[in-house]
């Protein structure tokens, strides 16, 4: 008797081995999957502007990382809510500083360590959180963060596939050379409802599709998505909050990457790595 549907781990014709480097980019899900790699060994740089959610906003940190341009005054921005920090709109919020020198001091020494990372690096992963995005009226631009500023300054609208597909377009012809594995955050975005969070991940599933029938021999689509909603759908897999995934769910969706995707002669590396970590990770008692 089957209680459950099993997505089942394939080839993804995209390989990690531990030789490779690595970029991770996108929602927090990338943050979870990102720390795992790290503890197994593997050479990662995590979101180096932060948390991002929408694929314009990971475009764009690609697009900086790409020239490596600094930050300057114009990229400062004041936070919303009386908040006296400073952060920019290409920011996760935890970027946020006193001042504008000690925010432009942090955000331009994490753009020209992960820039380096990026040009050392031959593997791209990327998730997906959200087709819905926030435009900046007086600059149009699309932002990563709102910065606590009010409603009234942006528009709130839902990405197109043909926006989408675009922006992923960008980011593939922006690293020649470089191999993606492409998923899309299991996390799901309620604050509309329900039914604007399914269209906004089919409208990140349709255009991943495209993509990878664009560029079949570079990109791949990791199921991370299907794997918790679909094979794990029980709230025993999800946090308190009900939408982000348990740690328990981290673990396999990790151990489905690794079957999917890590070479079988690195796997006892892997295993070896992560025992160490835990180990240096627990406080002596004494």
């Amino acid at each position: 008797m089957k209680l459950s549907t099993t997505i089942d781990s394939l080839p993804l014709g995209v390989d990690c081995p531990l030789t490779s480097s690595y970029v991770l980019l996108g929602s927090c899900f990338a943050d979870s999957v990102g720390a795992k790699m790290r503890d197994g060994g593997f050479d990662v740089c995590i979101n180096p502007f932060g948390t991002l959610y929408n694929p314009v906003s990971i475009a764009r940190s690609v697009e900086r990382l790409v020239s490596g341009l600094p930050f300057t005054r114009q990229d400062c921005v004041r936070m919303g809510a009386g908040s006296p920090l400073i952060c920019s709109f290409s920011h996760h919020t935890s970027f946020a500083r006193a001042c504008e020198d000690e925010f432009l001091s942090v955000a331009n020494a994490g753009l020209e360590r992960c820039s380096a990372a990026l040009t050392a690096a031959d593997r791209i992963i990327i998730t997906l959180g959200t087709a819905w995005v926030w435009e900046h009226i007086a600059s149009g631009q699309v932002v990563s963060n709102c910065l606590k500023l009010p409603a009234s300054n942006f528009i709130h609208r839902r990405l197109g596939e043909e926006e989408i597909l675009s922006a992923l377009r960008g980011i593939v012809e922006a690293l020649p050379g470089r191999k993606f594995i492409f998923t899309v955050s299991p996390i799901r975005h309620l604050s509309l409802g329900a039914h604007a969070n399914t269209l906004s991940k089919a409208a990140l599933q349709l255009a991943c599709d495209r993509l990878i029938c664009e560029y079949p021999d570079r990109c791949a689509y990791f199921p991370a998505y299907e794997i918790v909603l679909d094979e794990l759908r029980d709230y025993r897999f999800f946090a308190d909050d009900l939408v982000h995934p348990s740690q328990l769910a981290v673990d396999i969706v990790w151990e489905r990457f690794l079957e999917s995707c890590a070479r079988r002669d690195d796997l006892p590396k892997i295993a070896q790595a992560v025992k160490e970590a835990r180990r240096k990770s627990h406080r002596s008692m004494h």
